[in-house]
């Protein structure tokens, strides 16, 4: 289960370094063009938005890799579900439909199988 986990933790970091690191850098027009929802927020918000996503990247991988503060796991797991769900609500609230959600519905989910797995059953 461990392995599992650990696969998790990669494969979540990964995703939120890209999608954050894509927030960061491009510009307002190309992000709207691929996902509309760019255009109800400041791009301040977006780029701190991105910012949020490699940070909580960095805190699912580098704590438990370093094996320091490795409360910080699932922290950070948590509060990428978070990210998430909210993410999932502005989809819902613009009418997007549920095609549009669906990615960051299973996004939250996996954050929160990695916070509740680290912090109960197979910590690191």
């Amino acid at each position: 289960m461990n392995t599992l986990l650990w696969i998790l933790a990669f494969a979540l970091a990964a995703i939120f370094l890209v999608s954050g690191g894509v927030k960061l850098v491009s510009p307002r027009e190309q992000q709207i063009e691929r996902t509309p929802y760019v255009e109800d927020f400041p791009q301040n918000m977006i780029r701190g938005i991105g910012a949020l996503e490699i940070l909580g990247a960095m805190g699912l991988l580098i704590p438990a890799l370093a094996s320091v503060a490795t409360i910080l796991v699932p922290m950070a797991a948590a509060g990428l579900a978070i990210t998430m769900v909210f993410a999932a609500l502005v989809h819902v609230r613009r009418g997007d439909g549920l095609r549009a959600a669906l990615p960051s519905i299973v996004l939250a989910i996996c954050s929160v199988v990695l916070f509740w797995s680290r912090f109960g059953p197979y910590p690191l």
